[in-house]
């Protein structure tokens, strides 16, 4: 539990989403009567978001525990924010190499021929992973309608496939050309997995009508609303196929 006022430490894991609820919820009202402070949260928040931008989906890497975003805000806190993000770009320009950035660079490519594929290859580089690299570790369902709720307004809810046995477990915040995106991951008993995928439409409002594709192996089932693109992406199977459809109502 932590005491107040909030040391650095307790701040710097208040912004990276790694204090229990009930700390969060005592930080947030201190926050709230301290300006400067939240000010300053605000900045460190902003600085994750660039990081994540600059990572985007080209984590194919090994976790690197040089660049946990509080180690790179601690060795560069005298330093412009502007300089925090560049840095950490031309780091990842250099440990990823070449080949990386054109397969970034095919992904985006791919993204905007084919809807939502986006969607898929952020189930191929993270739900595929035996051990996926989260922003969040559900607790119940509650708690992670919560948290997408804090970068998702007027989103649909996250879909209830307990009764086919797949509930959240985790998240993870991701950088789009559209906008910031988030993948849910959905995991069952068996360890099989499913991902709920949601971004915004981009400056051209481009909204989706219902539908579905597959490719390498893979199912997504898609569709919009005001503000919104969403989809449930899972492994090519018909008794899963048939358990969205029905849960979505396609």
């Amino acid at each position: 539990m932590i005491s107040l006022p909030p040391s650095e430490r307790d701040l710097h894991a208040y912004v990276d989403h790694q204090l229990p609820e009930s700390d969060r919820r005592q930080l947030d009202l201190w926050l709230a009567t301290h300006p400067e402070v939240a000010a300053q949260v605000h900045a460190w928040r902003k600085d994750a978001q660039q990081l994540r931008a600059a990572l985007g989906e080209r984590l194919q890497q090994p976790a690197n525990p040089g660049l946990d975003p509080a180690l790179l805000r601690q060795r560069l806190k005298h330093q412009s924010r502007r300089h925090l993000a560049t840095a950490a770009a031309l780091l990842l320009a250099v440990s990823i190499g070449g080949f990386s950035g054109w397969q970034a660079r095919q992904a985006t490519m791919a993204s905007t021929l084919l809807p939502m594929a986006d969607a898929m290859q952020a189930y191929r580089l993270f739900a595929q992973n035996q051990i996926m690299p989260a922003d969040y570790h559900v607790q119940d369902s509650g708690d992670m309608q919560t948290w997408l709720d804090r970068y998702f307004t007027r989103a649909h809810r996250l879909p209830d496939l307990s009764p086919a046995g797949f509930n959240p477990v985790s998240a993870r915040l991701l950088s789009t050309d559209q906008g910031a995106a988030a993948m849910v991951l959905y995991e069952n008993q068996q360890g099989r997995r499913i991902s709920f995928y949601i971004r915004p439409p981009g400056p051209r409002n481009y909204l989706l009508p219902r539908g579905s594709r597959s490719a390498d192996g893979l199912q997504a089932e898609y569709w919009s609303s005001p503000g919104y693109n969403y989809a449930m992406v899972s492994p090519v199977d018909a008794s899963t196929t048939h358990m969205l459809k029905q849960t979505m109502r396609f």
